[in-house]
């Protein structure tokens, strides 16, 4: 306060505070005038507010006024009631509480978010690479005849991993849209739910002479899906919304490269129930042969390695049935202002959830309602908001490079076993020799190239940025499946394994990492779990497309019981097919915007003065005024006769 300001007696005070706005705008104790940006001007008046705030100088007030604030110190010690509580208009409480979140120091609030989201996706990835060595083993114990030979057919091998990208895209769509709805919180952990029970059912099925085991294992397969399904939108989501805006790529890219961690998990719990059972199964020298001790062992085998899929998710399930509602969802889709703010505090401080006083929240929450600039959910303005072409071209982006970047990722994964034959980790003279090979060798691909690519994105995406990484990715992946496709035939068996080490780098040092982070950013939040389950979608279509067109394709004109490149004369036109994919990936990832080091607010056109900026929301409930052109009014009225002081 300057020094030269004058003394002002109670009358005084009361008389500069006469003005059109009802009492409620009294009781706070500072004065906001809007700006666009953070640089924010707090018009403080000279006189005590403590004067005219008490009860017995200005009893008509009808606000309530901060309660549980301290006094002094406050540069230390942040107290959400002396910070936020005072402010009436609800929008720059809003923006306050936010920049809080943004602006914090990487804590251990932010290593528990990663690591609960984390755990599911190791969850998902362990789920859905383990099925690549139970095919094989179903084989073994159910497909015991004169025709398969203990070889599970193709089309029920097809079936089986195609299940799972089904029930994934309705489960993307489903829980995305509903987290818009009912919340993120009421969600999460929902889906691990549908996870656990659906992985524990696949492991005790057995089939009968009414339903066949490729039935019971598609059906189950499916819920699980969905459940996998629903924890691609949730996660990203809630770790976008907590996370601090330096580190949010590196965060939301943490939580995704625990797929890495998934796969490699997958072939070390393969490799040790292999070990495990290895006297029974040296007695099998074949598929066809495994019986008896050999078959009951192999029966074993494949639900221990479905059922561990379990043990994640049950330990981190109680973390995600408690985390907090994100602010954002709070502040934005529910409007309860007084909630969201007091959650910010909790969160910043390490706890689950604030716990406002609940007559204080419902008085605020109806203030604040009407007055808060951010439009609401509904469908008319879902559409009116993708109808401008600013916010469509970006969903359509993020929608587009996820379609064709799933197609090549899932369509490579038909090379595993050329791949695997070249560096002499396939077949051999027993069946423990066959999938010792087959989990040593599928290790040796997930740690050469897919792991190094993952955390390579962990720990540039925030200073390369996630648009040059994509773009990137998808010229280098057109490049490769281009030699790949053209030279295939000429290619010796190590050249061949060194492109396809490259190949999974560049996918996830690339678009398989960034497709999941962007849609994760760029959307507002009343709409950012639907867009992001709806883009994560379109790259399971893509996945879906992968394994049921170009599966069969590359088999054109075989020969039966061919093996080796014999087995798929028509890979190398399937590498050029995924050339142009990746082509087109390139020319859709233009769409995106750079989200690098820009918080979600400036990203959903919130922010005035940015390329992004929906006028829409300055204009937002033009009646509802009161918040801020009576602060011009109880301003001027203050200035005229006593002047402010700046408060930066």
């Amino acid at each position: 306060m300057s020094a030269a300001s004058p003394a002002f007696t109670p009358e005084q005070q009361y008389k500069a505070l006469q003005g059109p706005l009802d009492s409620a705008f009294f009781s706070s104790q500072v004065l906001i005038h809007q700006t666009p940006r953070q640089d924010i001007v707090v018009d403080k008046p000279v006189f005590n507010t403590s004067v005219f705030c008490h009860r017995d100088n200005l009893d008509t007030m009808s606000a309530p006024a901060a309660a549980a604030t301290t006094s002094g110190g406050n540069a230390a010690f942040h107290n959400f009631n002396n910070d936020f509580a005072h402010i009436q208009d609800p929008n720059e409480r809003r923006r306050l509480a936010l920049a809080e979140i943004d602006k914090a120091p990487f804590g251990w609030y932010h290593v528990r978010a990663c690591v609960v989201a984390g755990i599911g996706f190791f969850t998902d990835s362990y789920d859905i690479f383990a099925i690549n060595f139970v095919t094989a083993m179903l084989g073994v114990v159910f497909f015991q005849n004169k025709k398969s030979k203990g070889t599970i057919p193709t089309t029920a091998d097809t079936a089986i991993k195609v299940a799972t990208s089904g029930g994934t895209v309705i489960g993307q769509l489903g829980f995305g849209y509903l987290a818009d709805v009912v919340g993120r919180k009421r969600m999460y952990g929902l889906e691990l739910i549908i996870i656990i029970f659906a992985t524990l059912a696949q492991a005790l099925s057995s089939p009968s002479p009414a339903i066949s085991i490729v039935g019971l294992i598609i059906f189950w397969r499916v819920l699980m899906g969905i459940g996998i399904g629903g924890d691609y939108p949730l996660s990203s989501v809630i770790t976008s919304e907590f996370a601090t805006t330096k580190w949010r790529g590196a965060m939301m890219n943490a939580v995704f490269a625990m797929q890495g961690i998934g796969q490699f998990t997958a072939a070390i719990i393969a490799l040790i129930v292999t070990a495990g059972f290895k006297e029974s199964l040296l007695t099998g020298s074949k598929a066809s042969t495994c019986q008896g001790v050999c078959q009951l062992a192999v029966d074993k085998m494949w639900r221990v390695i479905i059922g561990f899929g379990a043990v994640p998710g049950c330990i981190a399930l109680y973390y995600r049935l408690t985390i907090p509602e994100t602010p954002r969802y709070t502040f934005d889709v529910a409007r309860d202002v007084e909630k969201a703010g007091n959650d910010v505090d909790a969160y910043m401080k390490g706890k689950s959830e604030g716990h406002p006083d609940e007559i204080r929240r419902v008085t605020t929450m109806v203030q604040s309602s009407a007055a808060l600039e951010i439009p609401k959910a509904s469908f008319k303005d879902f559409c009116h908001h993708y109808g401008q072409w600013k916010y469509g071209k970006v969903l359509l982006g993020t929608a587009g490079s996820w379609f064709f970047l799933d197609v090549a990722y899932y369509g490579l994964s038909l090379n595993n076993s050329i791949i695997l034959s070249a560096i002499g980790y396939s077949g051999g003279s027993s069946m423990y020799e066959v999938f010792y090979k087959t989990a040593v060798g599928n290790l040796i691909l997930v740690c050469a190239g897919a792991i190094p690519g993952y955390w390579v994105s962990v720990a540039t995406i925030d200073t390369l940025g996630r648009k040059p990484i994509q773009i990137m990715g998808f010229a280098v992946l057109t490049i490769l499946f281009i030699v790949i496709g053209f030279a295939y035939n000429k290619l010796s068996g190590h050249a061949l394994l060194a492109l396809y080490v490259l190949a999974q780098f560049f996918f996830n040092f690339g678009p398989n990492s960034t497709t999941f982070v962007v849609p994760g950013e760029c959307f507002p939040t009343r709409y950012r779990s639907t867009s992001h389950g709806f883009s994560a979608a379109s790259g399971k279509v893509g996945a879906i497309i992968a394994q049921v067109v170009f599966g069969p394709l590359r088999t054109r004109g075989a020969v039966a019981g061919a093996t080796g490149r014999a087995a798929s004369p028509w890979l190398n036109h399937v590498m050029e097919i995924f050339a142009l994919f990746m082509l087109c990936g390139l020319f859709t990832s233009f769409l995106i915007p750079e989200t690098k080091r820009k918080t979600l607010e400036e990203l959903a056109g919130e922010v005035p003065g940015t390329p992004n900026y929906d006028p829409r929301h300055g204009a937002h409930n033009t009646e509802q005024k009161n918040y801020r052109t009576g602060s011009d009014d109880i301003s001027d009225n203050v200035e005229a006769g006593a002047g402010t002081e700046k408060v930066v």
